[in-house]
């Protein structure tokens, strides 16, 4: 788990100022679990991209996009998939398959399917506050889809 100067988490800071913590991650929708995972995601992304040197914020947001989008998250997927335990392969099936009540603007609805599922696990392991495990799909995927940040 990622610690803030106090040893705590991010969750932990967030859920000790502001409550919460009191339902049981398994009850929530897969949508629920990707809405959140989203900005996980997107957070790491941004992190990287901005520690590897000052840019104006355009370009920035440019590179951050061509990342945290539907193509490169179902790419990101399919790299790690089969290096997910039981568990996380069923967190990411679960948002795989779910109703989608929007549509990708630039992604096919397989790749749109696959990010969300991704994105899913990115939101079940936050919110079972798991950062490392986090960072090792992300890292891993990274390196076996070659992206470069």
């Amino acid at each position: 788990m990622e610690k803030g100067l106090d040893g705590q988490s991010l969750l932990s800071l967030i859920r000790g100022e502001f409550g919460g913590g009191d339902v049981d991650i398994r009850t929530y929708s897969p949508l629920t679990l990707a809405y959140i995972g989203d900005a996980v995601f997107e957070m790491i992304v941004r992190t990287l991209v901005v520690e590897k040197g000052q840019r104006a914020a355009n370009a920035l947001h440019r590179h951050t996009t061509r990342i945290v989008c539907a193509q490169m998250q179902a790419k990101l997927a399919d790299a790690v998939y089969e290096s997910l335990t039981e568990e996380e392969q069923d967190v990411y099936r679960r948002g795989k398959n779910t109703k989608i009540h929007s549509s990708a603007k630039n992604a096919s609805l397989g790749d749109y399917r696959k990010a969300t599922g991704f994105e899913a696990l990115c939101g079940y392991l936050f919110l079972k506050n798991d950062t490392v495990r986090i960072m090792q799909i992300v890292r891993r995927a990274f390196e076996a889809a070659q992206v470069e940040l």
